[in-house]
């Protein structure tokens, strides 16, 4: 089934999905997340970090100051702000594309767009703070809606669906009425199935492998597979090493989980790795848009 197509229009910008996969760079301000964590918690370093993934092919700057990881604790408000304010105000001065707060708080979403940021990125889809909802109605700013079992700290305690793609679809299909009812118009709403967040393994390749079963949202699909547990868990050596999230089988294995991903649907990929991202999209949208007179334009 071909990948359906958005027209994604808020403040002064313009996206369109469906022919071209965009790439959601991530920049992690905290010394604690899965991957990177502090690596690029000092500003100056988190700038050209930022700057690096723009030159490499990145869409969009996801700026985030609170790790996510499984049984990660929260942060406060004020560590939040002291850590992400500064980046997305230096971003938005010097850089073209849209900034995204990453948060689950209404107050650092807010401050963030006062700074620049223009997509609010809510990996509990409006269930922590609801309040993000009126805000981004409010300032004509795009809202992620992600689907999570529980929170960072219990999500990966054993989670267990009756019905895994149903109720993604529920949840997700409850999210964006949520959102709308908030004053959000549905053409400025993307969603995410949440890989990684309460689910196993056989979750995530099954929700990687069916994107499409969210296509009758009407949303565009942002996938976030980038050097996730479940890759590394299926790249365990005969010995049981693990690899590390920066392992080169890891980032190789997550640029086929990307492939897979939006040959199944999804429009954005929220990634570590731009460069290699974006060599493995112009292959992945060449084969995807093949014999359609638009490919020209991709390519």
């Amino acid at each position: 089934m071909p990948t359906p197509l958005f027209d994604l229009c808020w403040q002064n910008y313009r996206m369109k999905l469906g022919r071209r996969t965009r790439i959601m760079g991530i920049l992690n301000v905290t010394p604690d997340s899965f991957s990177d964590g502090g690596r690029f918690f000092q500003t100056d370093r988190a700038l050209a970090h930022a700057e690096k993934m723009i030159a490499e092919g990145a869409d969009i700057i996801d700026v985030g100051g609170e790790s996510s990881r499984p049984f990660s604790d929260p942060v406060s408000e004020e560590e939040e702000a002291r850590r992400v304010l500064p980046v997305i105000e230096h971003l938005a001065r010097q850089v073209p594309v849209p900034i995204s707060i990453d948060t689950t708080k209404s107050a650092i979403a807010r401050q963030a767009i006062d700074a620049g940021a223009s997509i609010i990125n809510d990996i509990s889809a409006l269930m922590v703070d609801p309040k993000i909802g009126a805000m981004a109605a409010a300032h004509d700013v795009l809202l992620i809606l992600m689907h999570m079992k529980g929170t960072p700290k219990t999500m990966q305690i054993a989670p267990v669906y009756d019905d895994l793609m149903g109720e993604i679809h529920d949840f997700l299909a409850g999210a964006i009425s949520r959102a709308v009812a908030c004053g959000v118009p549905a053409s400025r709403i993307i969603i995410d199935p949440g890989i990684g967040f309460g689910k196993t393994v056989s979750h995530n390749l099954r929700l990687i492998n069916k994107m499409d079963c969210f296509s009758g949202l009407n949303a565009p699909i942002l996938a976030g597979v980038s050097r996730k547990a479940f890759i590394r868990k299926i790249l365990t050596s005969a010995n049981g090493d693990e690899p590390l999230p920066d392992h080169v089988d890891v980032m190789v294995g997550t640029q086929a989980a990307v492939a897979t991903a939006v040959l199944s649907g999804a429009h954005m990929v929220r990634v570590h790795d731009v460069a290699a991202t974006r060599a493995t999209l112009r292959i992945v949208d060449a084969v995807k848009n093949a014999g359609q007179p638009e490919l020209e334009a991709v390519l």
